[in-house]
């Protein structure tokens, strides 16, 4: 025979579970009540009788008339008695409330730790959207330690945010939802683990401030190499973008390359060039008067993403040259190209040329619709920035 402090001891158990809280207060047929065994007294029980009986009867008694739920009641015939015993089998508890009262009153602290939890949830469940939901049951840890008005916060933010939404802006400068400066510092496993739902598990991959195309710090930095001797009296370093904005570099020649990691595929020398390498989407910067009268080009990868960044660029700079952008490169390379997790926004009117806008469209229908420029062939690349800079 079991006590009330049994069973509800049994229950916070249960609480901690992440199943169990998912399929109890997600709604759903069958969840409610919760029917837990008490057990009759045995028959030596009922023998030895005494205090101990007398103290379980009286337990059930004060659950029966002051809750919480009910208490199902039997009567049991045992030898040697008189009459039968009317004995407790089953606690009834017809909602979650009643379930938590039952922890909160009988399950110490565990029980106590699982009303709180229980009434963030309340707060929280019912001010978010609901696909939202089975993460924020599942995974208490995540943000129970965190004030309910910011987890909500995080997940009307949630719903706002998308990729590369940051255009190269520092997190801390993203206004969204009412999020004060430091809220991302604050919250990032969480807002990662809601973007993930929206996005398939993209922004955990590559995490919240890449997805984003966040700069983590207060500036964004960008990698500047020489292509030819002379230029710089350095090989490459990593220059703020406010101060290349500010600062006309020494080359008739400016090749934008959306990813560093593109540095060991760029010829040398390449007579006039100089490379600026990982401006992402931060590209306010090619607004700079000096690059007016320099020849550009853009090369980034080919994806709908590649091809917004490119004409966001070409916004600043109406009259660069995209470079390995086109089917012809992405045709090259069939063994290499992926799927694109996420596309871009559709393109805007003006944004894109005629032929740049069939590739974007093509690139959408494709299962394989991504081929990032690391992986072009190197003597294809080196062709082609050749004879751009000859």
């Amino acid at each position: 025979m079991k006590s009330p402090q049994d069973l509800a001891q049994q229950l916070s158990r249960q609480w901690q579970r992440a199943d169990w809280r998912e399929r109890q207060l997600l709604p759903g047929p069958g969840a409610w009540p919760v029917r837990l065994a008490i057990g009759a007294p045995s028959a030596a029980q009922f023998a030895q009788g005494g205090a101990d009986l007398r103290a379980h009867l009286q337990a059930w008694r004060a659950i029966q008339a002051e809750g919480p739920g009910q208490v199902q009641w039997q009567d049991h015939r045992y030898q040697g008695a008189a009459a039968p015993l009317a004995v407790p089998t089953h606690w009834l508890l017809g909602r979650p409330s009643e379930a938590i009262a039952a922890m909160a009153r009988h399950a110490g602290g565990a029980g106590r730790a699982a009303q709180a939890d229980y009434q963030a949830l309340q707060a929280v469940l019912g001010a978010v959207d609901g696909q939202f939901h089975p993460l924020l049951l599942r995974r208490l840890a995540l943000w129970r330690a965190a004030p309910v008005d910011e987890v909500i916060t995080a997940a009307r933010m949630a719903l706002q945010l998308a990729p590369g939404c940051a255009q190269g802006r520092p997190l801390r400068a993203l206004a969204v939802a009412g999020n004060d400066s430091k809220f991302f510092e604050r919250h990032a496993a969480l807002l990662t683990a809601l973007l993930d739902l929206r996005f398939d598990g993209a922004a955990g991959r590559a995490g919240l401030a890449a997805f984003l195309d966040a700069s983590a710090d207060d500036e964004h930095w960008l990698l500047v190499a020489p292509l030819a001797p002379g230029l710089l009296p350095f090989a490459r370093q990593r220059v703020p973008a406010s101060e290349l904005q500010a600062t006309p570099l020494p080359a008739a020649h400016i090749l934008l390359v959306e990813n560093e990691r593109c540095l060991h595929l760029l010829p040398r020398p390449l007579a006039g060039t100089i490379a600026i390498l990982g401006a992402g989407r931060n590209l306010a910067w090619l607004a700079a008067p000096w690059l007016q009268a320099r020849r550009v080009a853009y090369w980034g990868d080919i994806d709908t993403w590649g091809l917004a960044m490119l004409a966001g660029a070409r916004g600043h700079l109406p009259h660069l040259q995209a470079l390995l952008m086109d089917r012809a490169t992405l045709e090259a390379h069939p063994d290499r190209a992926v799927a694109e997790p996420q596309p871009a926004p559709e393109p805007g009117p003006g944004a894109l040329l005629a032929q740049e806008l069939a590739l974007d469209a093509h690139l959408r229908g494709l299962a394989r619709g991504r081929l990032e420029q690391e992986f072009l062939n190197p003597a294809r690349v080196a062709q082609a920035l050749t004879g751009w800079a000859a």
